[in-house]
């Protein structure tokens, strides 16, 4: 069974990208609380407590980031930038899942600091095996290191 503890942010802008992550993510057995920003601004102001989130129990600090990249304004490649750029952040594992497999983004996240890439499969199947393994390894695997969380 899955702990309780860590927070999952997902910055995503698409509803059903977002829905569906989320169904397949409760479907394998992942109770921690999921939060969601809908473009990079709000992912930040989720980040550093700021606007609608100044209420820390409103935005606790995630264990863990599923970003998109394509977003509207602020795109996740400038929201990956600051979170891996900030002493304070840095640790929050950012997973990039997103529909570009182009080879200069996949560079690029990881030039800036992104613990993994995942090229979403288009296909509904591909795409329930592909957030069980982001949940079985982040969740269950992978030990966070827990005195970042507030």
């Amino acid at each position: 069974m899955t702990a309780v503890s860590p927070h999952l942010l997902i910055v995503e802008d698409s509803p059903e990208d977002y829905e569906a992550t989320v169904r397949v993510l409760r479907r394998s057995g992942l109770r921690n609380a999921i939060y969601r920003c809908t473009d990079g601004e709000d992912a930040l102001d989720f980040l550093y407590r700021r606007g609608r989130y100044t209420d820390a129990a409103s935005s606790p600090r995630p264990g863990i980031i599923l970003l998109d990249l394509n977003l509207p304004g602020t795109d996740g490649r400038e929201v990956l930038e600051a979170v891996k750029g900030d002493k304070r952040l840095r640790r929050i594992p950012v997973v990039v899942l997103t529909t570009s497999g182009d080879d200069r983004d996949v560079r690029m996240c990881y030039d800036r600091g992104a613990n993994s890439y995942i090229q979403k499969p288009v296909d509904l199947e591909g795409f329930v095996r592909a957030v069980t393994m982001v949940k079985d390894y982040w969740f269950e695997i992978t030990v966070l290191p827990k005195g970042d969380r507030e």
